[in-house]
């Protein structure tokens, strides 16, 4: 439950507009830094672009083209720091890439890269590259287009299988620290009094009550609202120029496939030279991203059949007996960029790196926006956000602690927390390791929930390692309002067959025995969580 009276009768040092990845890395770091912080988001946390990118942790190998070579620097620094502070999220990850005499990016080139993206992690923990020749290339990878290959190369990024879950830590870690953090709440309003935010209106979207946030005397605002920063700005009619014009970014995820590859590979389109991944992800494939203008509705947006007919053909001929059709697709999902506006550039050139949009610019004191942004840097930009408010409150800018405190997961496989839990618990080994992937040491707490009552330890579904106490933890201790906040971000039950349709009865019983829901509740769930399916990852040819 919401204190929505004690929130108003409280002023905070920081107040947050947005609560994906970048957002609640804010939160986390000024709440642990002693600020009165409150974060404040229109959706589910993560809800927006930070659960559509390719969930990896990568340096982006390609910024190197367009010379952006502190942001590579950035991101590979920040790769190492999530490496350990996160083991039971992020993990190393092989990629390959096929290199051909016949696309724009040679085999020279590509070896530059590799030599240069090593340099620039000269810090790593992480092996260095290899290159491959043709005829070792062909050995290794014998599924994969011969016509016109001169070899390939191998080097190591990281993945984060579960972005949504690296934000939601983020946000139970500022909230230990003492922040308040909201989700399904909306901000309406800005209210000024001379040159400064000190009033927020808001919208307690579950409930419908209307509700005001207060700043300090010195409060500053922070609008990490992704691509929906302008709307934020226009909520206060700050500055008229467009800071935003985001690129759209669709994947599509397939079942293992003839020809698949063991690896991760990082090929370049035949059609027009554009790069993109084939990933193995939670047993099946994702391939992606697309990256086109987006000029749409914010609110709604999803992979269009053209989209998905280029990432299954692109896929198709690069790894030429996977025959890959419509009808393989089990899921898609698409997100916006929310890329720094830059009219008439191509949209692979325009710049990853992140901006601070101090909003003294256009006459209010106490506003920064953040332009960009990526999973990769979020950590960075926390601690680049927060710097920058103490600054402009005068404060003392108190260390970061962000970049060596583990998030509250933290797991290493080695930890005997797995062996004891096997020793106490009612669970199957194989569920308890896989309750350990998905929540780290936060597995504990879901396995104490099955001494609660025996009947939680049970399946989800026969086919699916999840139990039912995944369900009831969701919402007792995670922010969970509804089924699509459970099945696609607290958990990956959407990912299931018949993008978890078929599991709404089960989750229904349960939250009606456990948590206090009523059928009607449970029913308008029911019908929510179909709309959505519908509207954000079932293909439109799937709709009948």
């Amino acid at each position: 439950m919401r204190d929505l009276a004690r929130i108003q009768q409280n002023q905070y040092d920081l107040i947050i507009i947005g609560g994906g990845i970048n957002g609640a890395g804010v939160a986390r770091d000024a709440a642990l830094r002693g600020l009165k912080t409150i974060l404040i988001e229109k959706g589910d946390f993560a809800s927006g672009t930070s659960s559509w990118s390719t969930r990896l942790i990568h340096g982006g190998l390609r910024y190197l083209e367009y010379f952006e070579f502190p942001l590579v620097r950035e991101a590979l620094k920040e790769r190492e720091v999530l490496l350990h502070t996160a083991p039971h999220l992020v993990n190393p990850l092989l990629l390959t890439i096929p290199i051909y005499r016949d696309r724009s990016r040679p085999y020279w080139k590509i070896w530059a890269g590799m030599i240069l993206y090593d340099m620039f992690s000269y810090d790593k923990t992480l092996p260095i590259h290899r290159m491959l020749s043709k005829s070792k290339f062909q050995q290794l990878f014998r599924s994969i287009d011969q016509q016109n290959l001169a070899g390939g190369a191998q080097y190591y990024d990281a993945q984060i299988a579960l972005a949504e879950r690296l934000c939601l830590e983020n946000i139970i870690s500022a909230q230990e620290a003492g922040a308040t953090v909201l989700n399904y709440a909306e901000v309406t309003g800005l209210k000024q009094d001379q040159k400064r935010i000190n009033k927020l209106t808001c919208q307690d979207k579950i409930t419908g009550e209307t509700f005001s946030v207060y700043g300090s005397t010195e409060a500053m605002v922070v609008n990490t609202a992704g691509p929906w920063v302008d709307r934020v700005c226009q909520l206060g009619n700050i500055g008229q120029k467009k800071k935003i014009g985001g690129t759209k970014g669709s994947h599509i995820i397939v079942n293992p496939f003839p020809g698949a590859p063991n690896t991760s590979l990082y090929v370049e389109a035949k059609s027009d030279g554009r790069p993109f991944f084939i990933v193995p992800w939670l047993g099946k494939y994702l391939i992606g991203t697309t990256d086109i203008p987006f000029k749409g509705d914010l609110d709604k947006f999803k992979a269009d059949n053209d989209e998905i007919d280029y990432l299954l053909r692109e896929t198709n001929n690069i790894i030429v007996n996977a025959n890959l059709s419509r009808d393989d697709v089990v899921y898609t999902y698409s997100g916006v960029r929310p890329l720094p506006n830059s009219e008439g550039k191509k949209p692979g050139s325009i710049t990853r790196k992140h901006i601070l949009y101090d909003h003294k610019l256009e006459g209010v004191e106490n506003l920064i926006s953040l332009i960009g942004g990526k999973l990769t840097t979020y950590r960075n930009v926390g601690e680049e956000m927060v710097d920058a408010a103490l600054r402009k409150m005068k404060r003392k800018t108190l260390p970061c602690q962000t970049d060596k405190l583990p998030l509250p997961g933290y797991l290493l496989p080695s930890d005997r927390k797995i062996a004891e839990a096997m020793d106490n618990f009612g669970v199957s080994a194989e569920r308890i390791n896989y309750l350990c992937d998905q929540y780290g040491s936060k597995a504990l707490e879901i396995l104490a929930l099955t001494k609660e009552d025996p009947e939680l330890a049970n399946p989800i579904s026969p086919e699916l390692p999840d139990i039912k106490a995944q369900i009831v933890y969701a919402v007792r201790h995670e922010f969970a309002h509804n089924f699509i906040d459970i099945a696609c971000r607290r958990t990956m039950l959407a990912m299931s067959g018949n993008y978890g349709l078929d599991l709404l009865p089960v989750m229904s019983a349960t939250l009606v025995q456990y948590c206090g829901w009523s059928s009607e509740q449970c029913d308008r769930a029911c019908q929510e969580y179909q709309r959505y399916m519908e509207d954000n990852a079932i293909p439109d040819y799937q709709i009948s």
